[in-house]
C-alpha cells in the first residue's frame, strides 16, 4: 500500500494523520484501565465510570476517523494497516478485563469475544501465508460485530443510571450479549469461507 506522500528514503511515512490517531488510540488503553484503579478520594466511582466510558468512546471515534481519512486522502501505510486492527483488539480486550474485574460482564461472554479475536486473527494470518487472505477479509458481518462491541463496552463502562432513570447497566448487558452472538456468528462465517483451504479441498 502506498501513501500519498513518500519519505525522502522512498518509503511511506511512518507518521501521518491516521497514524497519529492510531497511536493516540493505543495510548488510551492504559488510561481506560488505569482510571478504574484510582483511589476513591482521588475520583469517586461515578466519575471513573464517566471517564472510562468517555475515553473508550473517544478511542472508537478515532478508529472510524483514521480509517476514513487514510482511504480518503491516500494515506494508507503498511504500518498503519498492521497497527489499526491491533489497537482495536487491544482496546476491546483491555476494556473487557476491566469489566470482568468490576463484575459487569459475564466471564463466558468475555472469553467468547476475546477467544474469537485470537482465533480469527490466527486464521487471517494463516490464510495470508497461503495467498488467500481475501477469502477472510473484513466484511459487513465483521463490521456489525465491531459496531456492537463499540456500543456495548462504553455503555457497560458508564454503568450508572442515566439521568437517574435510564437503566444503563441493563442496556449494556443486553448489548454485550448481542455482540457475543455476532462475534460467534462472524467467526463461524469466516471459518466456513476458509474451510476448503483448511481441509485441503480448495
Amino acid at each position: 500500500m502506498n501513501s500519498a506522500k513518500e519519505t525522502a528514503a522512498g518509503g511511506p511515512p511512518l507518521f501521518n494523520v491516521p497514524m497519529v490517531l492510531t497511536w493516540a488510540r493505543i495510548a488510551m488503553i492504559p488510561m481506560v484501565v488505569g482510571v478504574f484503579y484510582l483511589p476513591d478520594p482521588w475520583m469517586p466511582m461515578h466519575w471513573r465510570n464517566i471517564a472510562g466510558g468517555a475515553l473508550f468512546t473517544l478511542a472508537a471515534v478515532t478508529d472510524a476517523v483514521d480509517g476514513w481519512y487514510a482511504r480518503r486522502y491516500g494515506q494508507i501505510t503498511p504500518l498503519g494497516a498492521f497497527l489499526d486492527p491491533v489497537a482495536d483488539k487491544l482496546m476491546v480486550c483491555a476494556a473487557l478485563v476491566v469489566l470482568l474485574s468490576l463484575d459487569r460482564v459475564d466471564g463466558f461472554v468475555a472469553l467468547v469475544i476475546i477467544g474469537r479475536e485470537i482465533a480469527v486473527s490466527a486464521l487471517r494470518e494463516w490464510m495470508a501465508q497461503i495467498g488467500a487472505a481475501s477469502n477472510v477479509a473484513v466484511n459487513w458481518l465483521g463490521k456489525a460485530k465491531t459496531v456492537a462491541q463499540m456500543i456495548a463496552i462504553p455503555v457497560l463502562l458508564f454503568w450508572d443510571p442515566l439521568f437517574g432513570v435510564i437503566p444503563v447497566a441493563a442496556i449494556g448487558t443486553v448489548l454485550i450479549y448481542v455482540a457475543a452472538v455476532l462475534t460467534v456468528y462472524s467467526m463461524l462465517y469466516y471459518l466456513r469461507l476458509a474451510w476448503p483451504h483448511l481441509t485441503g479441498r480448495e
